[in-house]
């Protein structure tokens, strides 16, 4: 195995670093670096841009509308444009529902999603976790019954990340109840979001933003066309989708960027007189995450290396998944001690760019707070830390 990448590699790295520099705009890359409000048109555009250059979708392959790149590729992208500090690509259509369909779903379902995905006439959003169906997810209870051409569908799903913003959502229902196992009697069904009965409300974070809701479903009907794969086998579909979910989520390439702008900040900080990087036990935990995050970029690659000759990743998206969330979160957790009272106020009106009132201590204070407390669901979401760490016990060592 060679963790180097090859010149070929390197000079696309370069090709990624030039069209970021052409391409992104300085203002989005501005409002990430600062950790200020996106707006849904930042997201788009930025959704745009990548499409017309046709890096949008990275993992897909060409025949499909993606760059036929391979894993190394994938991982260079990643990791260049998180540094510039572009925004995230909203993942649910690219890199959740895409490989679902490209892998499950019918020729007519291709044809029709594929392109309004790429093109962003459908916005899509993920109708997973339920009241009491979170990390458990199979245990949900919404419904589906079917009554001739179409499922009726009753229930709630909840956190419904960027819901406000979507016109389609791909939804986990139960089609059997009587299922002798949990996992069981599931399928994966495509919903418009615009269907009479369906009612989307706000939840507030810890942080006062609105970035999750509930969405209520009241006797929706929807095609049973809109149904990807074979009814009551959901749950392999959704164990795939997760995987690309739980590897998404390590966010190499966001940790790499926040260090770089952690180091930045202990630089400037001053405590008893000299940078706070100076101070014994401060350096001591930035040290430890730095080894901790070169470890992980060598355990990705590996798991990269890996794709390359035709593996997949298993237990190895979950232990990516944990240690990539705890990373970040030392990270924003050390941003905030490095701030010191700076990072206690919280002043909304901040977080917008156009803000233009007195800052509380520097510029770049008024998100820290905001970063720390948002982050703390990294470790929840996409399956908690706690539930990786069983699904290694029992893959990886017998348990």
């Amino acid at each position: 195995m060679d963790l180097n990448f090859t010149p070929q590699e390197e000079a696309f790295r370069a090709e990624v670093q030039h069209f970021l520099a052409e391409k992104l705009p300085p203002r989005t890359a501005e409002k990430v670096r600062t950790s200020k409000r996106l707006s849904r048109d930042d997201l788009a555009g930025w959704h745009g841009i990548l499409n017309e250059r046709g890096w949008l979708a990275g993992h897909w392959p060409a025949e499909h509308g993606g760059p036929g790149w391979n894993v190394a590729q994938r991982y260079i992208f990643d990791y260049e444009t998180a540094r510039a500090h572009a925004p995230r690509i909203v993942a649910f259509g690219v890199n959740m529902l895409g490989p679902v369909l490209i892998k499950y779903g019918t020729e007519a379902q291709r044809r029709t999603y594929l392109p309004r995905i790429l093109d962003g006439t459908h916005w899509w959003c993920q109708g997973y976790s339920e009241p009491g169906a979170g990390s458990d997810l199979a245990s949900l209870r919404m419904s589906a019954v079917r009554e001739g051409d179409h499922y009726v569908l009753n229930g709630q799903k909840t956190w419904t990340t960027l819901g406000h913003f979507a016109n389609m959502i791909f939804c986990l229902v139960r089609t059997d109840p009587a299922a002798a196992k949990q996992q069981q009697g599931i399928s994966f069904i495509l919903v418009d979001m615009h269907s009479p009965g369906i009612e989307i409300r706000p939840i507030i974070t810890l942080d006062g933003e609105h970035e999750v809701n509930e969405v209520f479903f009241t006797d929706v009907r929807v095609p049973v066309a809109n149904r990807v794969g074979e009814e009551n086998q959901g749950w392999t579909y959704a164990k795939y989708l997760l995987t690309y979910e739980r590897t998404n989520i390590a966010g190499i390439g966001g940790s790499v960027a926040a260090l770089d702008w952690l180091r930045q900040v202990a630089a400037q900080q001053l405590q008893g007189g000299r940078p706070l990087a100076q101070d014994p036990y401060f350096a001591a935990r930035l040290a430890r995450v730095e080894i901790d995050l070169e470890n992980m970029k060598t355990t990705n690659l590996r798991v990269l290396a890996a794709a390359a000759h035709g593996g997949a990743p298993q237990a190895e998206s979950s232990m990516l998944k944990i240690r990539g969330t705890e990373i970040r979160q030392e990270i924003t957790s050390l941003t905030r001690r490095a701030l010191g009272p700076y990072a206690q106020p919280f002043v909304s009106e901040a977080l917008d760019a156009d803000y233009n009132g007195e800052p509380i201590g520097p510029d770049y204070a008024a998100s820290v707070a905001v970063e720390y407390f948002n982050n703390r669901k990294l470790s929840i979401f996409g399956g908690s830390n706690e539930i990786q760490r069983s699904i290694i016990a029992k893959t990886m060592l017998g348990l």
